[in-house]
């Protein structure tokens, strides 16, 4: 047997931890490390307790599960955060993954597969709810605002290509791809590469091989 994916349950009812967290002990391959009920407890057990998996839920008391998310991200960005939530409509999906959740599903969902989506996120992939509405709320207009040139160094840059690999193939300096690698994150609000190649595959700007 491999190593448990450690996962941290939040949400502010006592009676959905223990639900969630009878449904994951059925899972072989999970451990429940930590319960939390409010976003700052769960900001100081993931710094404590370092899961895999952070089960967000979206509306806490107090600091939100989104404002909650993007701090654990700051600290451990290693981290997957799934969140759970009411709401279908684009906005709050797209505030998710503006945030750094990887997945997004809803809380009420009858088919809802837990163990499944948690696997997913460990795994690095993304997960949403079929219900959402994933292409609106991954189009966010801010896309909208990079060039075509700004697009193609984007490309390379999550290809993982440096300043100077990049301008040699556009035949530029490595200065000017330089001014476009901070336009385009000043453009997406991202100023982490890591960022900002995460944000770039899950909104469909590039192609990924």
């Amino acid at each position: 047997m491999g190593k448990k994916i450690t996962v941290l349950l939040v949400d502010d009812h006592s009676l959905v931890r223990r639900g969630f967290r009878r449904m994951l002990e059925d899972e072989s391959d999970m451990e429940v490390v930590g319960e939390a009920g409010d976003g700052e407890a769960a900001i100081k057990l993931a710094r404590q307790l370092h899961p895999q998996v952070v089960v967000m839920d979206c509306a806490l008391p107090g600091m939100n599960g989104l404002e909650a998310t993007r701090q654990i991200l700051d600290d451990s960005p290693e981290v997957a955060v799934l969140m759970l939530s009411m709401h279908t409509e684009g906005t709050w999906v797209r505030q998710a993954v503006e945030a750094g959740a990887r997945g997004y599903v809803l809380k009420n969902a009858l088919d809802l597969e837990l163990g499944a989506a948690i696997r997913k996120v460990a795994a690095g992939e993304t997960v949403f709810d079929p219900q959402v509405e994933q292409k609106e709320a991954l189009r966010g207009e801010r896309n909208q605002a990079l060039t075509p040139r700004e697009l193609e160094v984007l490309q390379m840059i999550v290809d993982g290509k440096s300043n100077k690999e990049i301008a040699a193939v556009l035949e530029l300096s490595a200065n000017t791809v330089a001014v476009h690698r901070a336009n385009i994150m000043n453009t997406l609000g991202i100023h982490k590469t890591a960022e900002l190649v995460v944000y770039a595959i899950r909104a469909g700007l590039v192609n990924v091989p």
